[in-house]
C-alpha cells in the first residue's frame, strides 16, 4: 500500500486547511485510514481515523469539534477538514491505513502503511 499526503501550508490561528491521502496499491475499500500527527519534540500522536465502510470514525479530543474525516472511496483518498486551527496544531501530519480491523486503531504501530507526512504550521 502506498500513501500520499498533502494540503499543508502556513496558515493563522483560526483559519482552515483540508489534507488529502491519497492510496494506492491495495483495494482502498478494505483499508481503516487515520491521520497521526507529530510536534517537534514530541510523540507522534494519533488525530482521527475513519474505518475501512466510511461508517464510523474516532477521534483524539483535542480536534473535537474542529476537524472532520471523510473518504471518497471512488479516488482512494481520505481527507481531514481542520477548522479552527491553533497554534497548538503545528506539526507533521501522516496518513496511516491498516486492513482487518473493525475500528479505528488510535496505536501508530497498528498501521503497517504511511505515507510521507505534509507539514502544518499555524501561526498565532
Amino acid at each position: 500500500v502506498q500513501l500520499q499526503a498533502s494540503g499543508g501550508g502556513l496558515v493563522q490561528a483560526g483559519a482552515s486547511l483540508r489534507l488529502s491521502c491519497a492510496v494506492s496499491g491495495r483495494t482502498f475499500s478494505s483499508l481503516a485510514v487515520a491521520w497521526f500527527r507529530q510536534a517537534p519534540g514530541k510523540e507522534r500522536e494519533f488525530v482521527m481515523g475513519v474505518t475501512a465502510s466510511g461508517l464510523s470514525t474516532r477521534y483524539a479530543d483535542p480536534v473535537k469539534g474542529r476537524f472532520t474525516i471523510s473518504r471518497d472511496n471512488a479516488k482512494n483518498t481520505v481527507y481531514l477538514q481542520m477548522n479552527s486551527l491553533k497554534p497548538e496544531d503545528t506539526a507533521v501530519y501522516y496518513c496511516a491505513a491498516t486492513r482487518g480491523s473493525l475500528g479505528v486503531p488510535a496505536v501508530s504501530a497498528q498501521y503497517p502503511d504511511w505515507g510521507q507526512g505534509t507539514l502544518v504550521t499555524v501561526s498565532s
